[in-house]
């Protein structure tokens, strides 16, 4: 057995109960009580397109397998020098071209995270530092602003509570559009800047701290809240909109009392949409509260090669006086601070998916 197939024996198994599954799938959804089941028809087309690629690499793994044998095969025969050569380049090409199947077909049995294309509520919190710490939490809150700004994504402020500098204690925000908690999952944790405060007239660097936590939003989750656990206030919305939102109570404050959770919501048309959407929120971060605090962690679920997320992690430096910005579970450093406060998150973002996915991998093979 040649060395990619020997790396490769550990998810062959995998493989082909996939190909056994998809076959399987497809007898069922020819099946005429299978197609007037709707329902069902729904979800098992849904799976039997989910495996069609994975299916197809594979089928064009074994291909390439095939055709590299037979080359390795005529090598052994009575070949002209030229025809030796070409031979041996042959195998050199179609091996790079499996080597890039398998790599493929890697990537495509890593486990997908139902939460990827959701969108989600983000918490800023300022720690330590004081007023310097506020207005870290204010630049966080500009700088994912613009990175959503650049992906097409929708930024929402729920609830906001400001220092007297012009920063905030707290900031809540819901970013909406395609794939964001994919993306911005791994921002969960510990951020820390320094720099020389405004405020500092010795001109002492100072280092301070703020939290951000990544939920993804749970829109139809089913949980109950007691409705005298919820305090509702109505307010005059702000903002684009025109004369008819400033005139109107159209804008909704929902508080969960039990844990002064608090969400605001003023985009919507009416106070009744307003409310709706409030309450979704709501759920959502109340059922993310009580999940924190039973499990003493953010979201156990996104584990991963970047760390747990806990809050209390120290996920990256902010260094201004160096220009220069660390991730600290990747080992990145990049030298370009500025950019990156302007909302340039893509290059962090990128090496720290493909390094979650390099540990993903390991442990398929394990």
């Amino acid at each position: 057995m040649d060395e990619e197939k020997k790396e490769f024996r550990a998810i062959i198994n995998q493989l082909q109960a996939a190909v056994d599954r998809y076959d399987e799938l497809n007898e069922l959804i020819s099946d005429p009580q299978i197609i007037k089941d709707s329902r069902k028809f729904a979800k098992l087309s849904k799976e039997d397109g989910e495996l069609r690629g994975l299916v197809t690499e594979f089928a064009h793994y074994k291909k390439l397998t095939k055709a590299i044998a037979g080359d390795k095969e005529m090598l052994g025969e009575n070949l002209g020098n030229e025809m030796k050569a070409l031979t041996k380049d042959e195998i050199t090409k179609l091996s790079g071209q499996r080597a890039k199947s398998i790599h493929k077909l890697k990537l495509m049995l890593i486990p997908k995270d139902p939460n990827d294309n959701k969108n989600i509520i983000m918490e800023i919190h300022a720690a330590a530092g004081g007023d310097e710490g506020g207005l870290f939490a204010a630049d966080l809150f500009n700088m994912y602003t613009r990175y959503a700004e650049s992906q097409g994504w929708k930024v929402q402020v729920i609830d906001k509570h400001e220092n007297e500098v012009g920063g905030f204690n707290e900031i809540v925000l819901m970013i909406t559009g395609k794939n964001v908690y994919s993306k911005l999952k791994f921002e969960n944790g510990a951020h820390r800047v320094q720099r020389i405060p405004k405020t500092e007239s010795s001109g002492r660097i100072q280092t301070s701290t703020a939290t951000v936590g990544v939920m993804p939003e749970e829109p139809n989750l089913k949980i109950k809240i007691n409705p005298k656990d919820i305090r509702t206030d109505v307010f005059r919305a702000s903002g684009a909109g025109g004369q008819h939102v400033n005139k109107t109570q159209s804008a909704v404050r929902m508080t969960y009392l039990p844990a002064n959770i608090v969400v605001s919501i003023q985009d919507q048309r009416s106070q009744q949409q307003n409310r709706i959407k409030a309450m979704e929120v709501l759920k959502s971060r109340v059922y993310h509260y009580y999940k924190e605090k039973e499990n003493k962690k953010y979201d156990e679920k996104r584990k991963s090669a970047v760390g747990s997320g806990a809050r209390a992690e120290r996920i990256r430096t902010y260094n201004y006086p160096q220009n220069r910005v660390t991730d600290h579970r990747i080992n990145l450093t990049i030298n370009k601070l500025d950019k990156v406060m302007n909302g340039d998150l893509e290059g962090i973002i990128d090496a720290l998916i493909m390094s979650d996915q390099a540990k993903k991998l390991e442990n398929l093979t394990k």
